[in-house]
């Protein structure tokens, strides 16, 4: 059985911090591997959708007859820590509304492949040092309130941005988002790095896994 919170544990004492998104996923597909030696993994994993279309899942582990998608997204706010050899320079994203917004539609993505046949299931998992994605907003209104994962909201049916989104910053993000199952924002500690003159910014790390069941 394949855990997603054990992998993600096992992996932040190795690994507490990454240069992109891209070394996220080659990590944690490895790690993925070295707890669960017996699967295979494939990576940006092709599936046609219902409209004929080719979507990508970032990693498919097959384990015997169990299939897992995982969709990875990380977002960043800046940090810099001098670790090991390594030097970690994170530019902040800062753009909360579409990594929200992202980070749903993988989850809808999810939703499509886990639906085409049994023994399917997919997971998304939001990782980040950024604490507006987990705080509530201070603002009585924005335009991203139906994508915000806020620590313990719920989160279904259909998604849209405000009425009040520009076109130039929802560009290529214009389509509704439908999520047919009913989900949890529960947030989990990753990594929290102790503030010193030597490491600067937003150090503490914390995920949030969605888990897309086959119904």
């Amino acid at each position: 059985m394949i855990d997603p919170f054990r992998v993600m544990d096992d992996l932040s004492k190795l690994r507490p911090v990454f240069h992109s998104e891209a070394d996220f996923q080659h990590a944690f597909a490895w790690q993925l591997h070295e707890n669960n030696p017996d699967i295979k993994l494939r990576l940006e994993y092709p599936f046609n959708t219902e409209d004929g279309k080719t979507n990508h899942i970032d990693v498919v582990a097959f384990n015997g007859n169990e299939t897992i998608a995982f969709e990875l997204k990380y977002k960043t706010t800046q940090f810099f820590a001098p670790l090991s050899r390594e030097i970690f320079y994170l530019k902040g994203h800062y753009a909360q509304d579409l990594g929200r917004y992202d980070y749903l539609k993988d989850v809808q993505r999810l939703e499509e492949y886990v639906a085409q046949r049994k023994n399917l299931s997919g997971c998304a998992i939001f990782l980040t040092n950024d604490s507006a994605y987990w705080n509530p907003s201070n603002r009585e209104t924005t335009i991203c309130d139906e994508f915000r994962l806020t620590e313990q909201r719920k989160i279904t049916g259909e998604l849209n941005w405000g009425r009040t989104a520009g076109k130039g910053t929802i560009r290529a993000r214009e389509s509704q988002i439908k999520l047919n199952g009913l989900y949890e924002c529960n947030w989990c500690d990753y990594y929290e790095f102790e503030k010193s003159d030597h490491i600067l910014g937003g150090t503490k790390f914390r995920y949030l896994v969605i888990k897309v069941a086959n119904k």
